[in-house]
């Protein structure tokens, strides 16, 4: 069952440490926008693109499995039918918390298989959307 009430989005989007797949160095785009509003919002975004060397000055990985830091959060920003190999990447460390799929972006099966593996996930929401939501002075 993925996450939906607003206690468990707060409490979520409590945890600080965010992997961004699909950020772009592009501004404009959603995928930088948002990004850079979580850097702006006291969250450490980890790059997670593998056409960038670096985005907002930090490290671009080409992939999930390549992060040395620890991750809450992997933020996708990738077509849904990317979603299934993300979550095998996703399961296969022991540090993620929460896999937040951005706004237009599910795959029930693998999210299943997410929540099966105890991971929580948040499907067709914006992160930025509802940290301004929750969070607002």
């Amino acid at each position: 069952m993925p996450v939906e009430s607003d206690a468990e989005l707060r409490e979520l989007l409590g945890l600080r440490t965010v992997a961004v797949v699909g950020c772009s160095s592009t501004p404009g785009k959603d995928a930088h926008e948002i990004p850079k509003y979580l850097t702006e919002h006291d969250y450490e975004v980890i790059p997670v693109n593998p056409n960038a060397e670096e985005v907002f000055g930090e490290h671009a990985y080409d992939s999930l499995s390549e992060v040395e830091e620890e991750i809450d959060t992997v933020d996708v920003f990738r077509p849904s039918d990317e979603v299934a190999g993300l979550v095998e990447e996703v399961t296969e460390r022991e540090d993620v918390k929460v896999l937040w799929l951005q706004l237009g972006i599910s795959d029930p099966e693998a999210e299943a298989r997410a929540e099966e593996a105890g991971i929580h996930v948040v499907v067709d929401r914006c992160m930025k959307v509802e940290h301004k939501r929750l969070h607002a002075p």
